[in-house]
């Protein structure tokens, strides 16, 4: 015990710093799983910036490449934008070829993802984004209002 009172941390007994409940999820066998078994997917949404002088067969085989590292069974949404102009230059260009790709996948994918989009000498910017899952559509207040009135 220190001279203010107050015990050292390691007199006092290792079962008080026991969580008193299951952070992890029973299995059926009543054990728990092990941590590093539960894969958790995520929505994602990736936008990609190509250099414009790029025809969309070049485009469309490095999407494949990137889209291969996030696993076979991953289902990717992509929309292709086509040129537009940039809000400034980027490595002395104005205009670049616009792709925004969605899909799930783990976390732990994400890293090479990231690498190797960042070696391609063919993007000129891209930002991967968490989704958020969706709220409910909030009713208008001008609708309510007049829900209101018609009641009376």
């Amino acid at each position: 015990m220190r001279r203010d009172g107050v015990p050292f941390l390691n007199a006092v007994p290792a079962a008080s710093f026991a969580p008193t409940h299951h952070l992890l999820p029973l299995t059926p066998g009543g054990g728990r799983t092990d941590q590093r078994e539960v894969f958790v997917t995520r929505r994602y949404e990736v936008v990609y910036i190509f250099d414009s002088a790029l025809e969309e067969a070049a485009i469309n085989e490095r999407l494949a490449k990137f889209h291969a590292l996030l696993g076979d069974g991953t289902a990717v949404t992509v929309q292709h934008w086509g040129k537009r102009s940039l809000a400034y230059p980027i490595r002395h260009s104005d205009t670049g070829y616009y792709v925004i790709a969605q899909f799930e996948v783990d976390s732990a994918r994400l890293p090479e993802f990231e690498r190797v989009i960042k070696l391609d000498e063919g993007v000129v910017r891209f930002l991967l984004v968490l989704m958020e899952i969706e709220a409910p559509a909030a009713v208008p207040v001008e609708t309510a209002v007049v829900a209101e009135e018609e009641e009376e």
